[in-house]
């Protein structure tokens, strides 16, 4: 069972669990909203052009819609943006212009693979770490402090225990895979990626040759997990326990990459390959 684990130090069942909101900013999301999400509206993007510069209310609006697509959808192309948002060419360049000169976004590398199509293949987007950083990591620092106090008293045990008790919270409504087809493991991969959306990780899955990858576009406590990679190991022991199968991890935005990356094998149905 996820959370059981071995040798569990008493004292963490005395430690407040952390969890920082999650909450990306919508474009309909007053300053009081923010506050109360636990962030510092100025830190926010919609509330300031990324670049510094003041901006009219709905510029700033539409700027943090750019965003959250990045976010969500990135790699993304400048048109599938536009026709999302219901932008101009001009207004979508823009934008991508202003949070590239910031830092905050930047032209994903090319598919290494690229058809043999007529014209360049349309450039795609995505949110740097810089980017990412400042939709919110109000907690880190007395999250990082909480960690290192845990530690100091507890141990590794104790560090281990609660990053098993903080992705238990997360999984805890996932119902485990019942076989290893192909349908049921792709459809409890979709569960792990809604209950890691619903955290605050914008999750995705999407398939790739043999198998299934979760991908998480955020993650609220990167910063943290930079210093305590178990919590990053704990989700990975939760997959593999829910899923029933080997996972592996390929990225994770802790260690630089521009999202965190789980590639779960999935088996053909039986008689034949899959389609």
């Amino acid at each position: 069972m996820m959370g059981s684990g071995r040798g569990r130090a008493p004292l963490v069942d005395h430690v407040l669990e952390f969890r920082h909101t999650g909450v990306v900013k919508t474009p309909t999301m007053s300053a009081s909203d923010e506050e109360r999400a636990g962030h510092d509206p100025a830190t926010v993007p919609s509330a300031r052009a990324t670049s510094g510069r003041e901006v009219p209310q709905h510029e700033g609006q539409t700027r943090a819609a750019v965003v959250q697509l990045l976010l969500e959808q990135g790699p993304i192309t400048a048109p599938d943006i536009g026709d999302r948002l219901g932008l101009s060419a001009a207004g979508v360049r823009r934008h991508l212009d202003a949070l590239i000169e910031s830092g905050e976004a930047q032209a994903a590398a090319p598919p290494r693979r690229q058809g043999r199509g007529r014209g360049r293949p349309a450039r795609r987007f995505q949110l740097t770490a810089v980017g990412r950083a400042r939709l919110g990591h109000s907690y880190d620092d007395l999250a990082g402090a909480a960690m290192r106090h845990l530690r100091e008293i507890g141990g590794d045990a104790a560090i281990e225990d609660f990053a098993r008790r903080r992705v238990q919270s997360i999984l805890g409504r996932v119902t485990p895979a019942e076989s290893d087809s192909s349908a049921e493991i792709e459809a409890v991969a979709e569960d792990i990626a809604d209950a890691f959306t619903a955290a605050g990780f914008a999750a995705s899955t999407r398939q790739v040759g043999a198998g299934v990858q979760i991908c998480q576009h955020h993650c609220p406590v990167s910063h943290v997990a930079e210093e305590f990679p178990e919590l990053c190991e704990a989700e990975r022991e939760a997959f593999v326990e829910i899923l029933g199968t080997h996972v592996q991890r390929l990225a994770t935005i802790a260690n630089g990459d521009a999202f965190c990356t789980t590639h779960v094998p999935v088996l053909p149905p039986k008689g034949g390959a899959r389609s």
